[in-house]
């Protein structure tokens, strides 16, 4: 890349100055920019999480959606859902009922999914991983989910099984029940 040859003139050295003095605060503002806009990004990030933890409410709607809350909120209640119709159903049940039950119950949650069958399956078989549900094998030969807890050990405002650290004490030395 060949650089600017001397403009010719009266004006040549002076505007060579200025074109090199341009060149480096023009250099210096797209750095700063950039770091402007990582900072952004998590301020974003600490306010949505903030959003999250404690509550659309607490952080404000002006500051939610100058962080782009709304564009960016997880849809609560997929996963408490999906665990009412297990434990409410009288009977194990399969993927594509469970979906047909969340879009009877409330139908814009799965609105927000592009294949909802895959995502309450996902949920179903960690249901499963948790304990929380079992995996059978229905008439049809189809597989199933059913709700193996008793109910009233489950707190339905619990919003997800704690995901890490030391299982409590009492659970290490307590025998389960026979």
């Amino acid at each position: 890349m060949q650089e600017p040859q001397s403009a010719q003139g009266p004006g040549g050295a002076h505007v060579d100055r200025v074109l090199a003095e341009m060149h480096r605060e023009f250099h210096s503002l797209i750095r700063q920019r950039a770091a402007i806009l990582r900072r952004i990004g998590t301020i974003k990030q600490i306010i949505n999480g903030l959003a999250n933890l404690f509550g659309d409410q607490i952080v404000g709607t002006e500051l939610s959606e100058s962080a782009d809350q709304s564009l960016n909120k997880r849809h609560r209640g997929f996963t408490k859902t999906c665990r009412l119709v297990l434990m409410q159903s009288k009977r194990p049940l399969m993927g594509q009922e469970v979906c047909q039950e969340i879009d009877r119950r409330n139908p814009t949650l799965l609105l927000h999914h592009r294949d909802p069958l895959a995502s309450v399956s996902t949920v179903l078989n960690r249901l499963s991983r948790y304990g929380e549900a079992r995996v059978v094998v229905n008439e049809r030969g189809r597989r199933a989910w059913v709700w193996i807890k008793d109910s009233s050990t489950v707190s339905l405002d619990a919003a997800e099984p704690r995901k890490s650290g030391p299982a409590p004490l009492d659970s290490l030395t307590s025998t389960p029940p026979r």
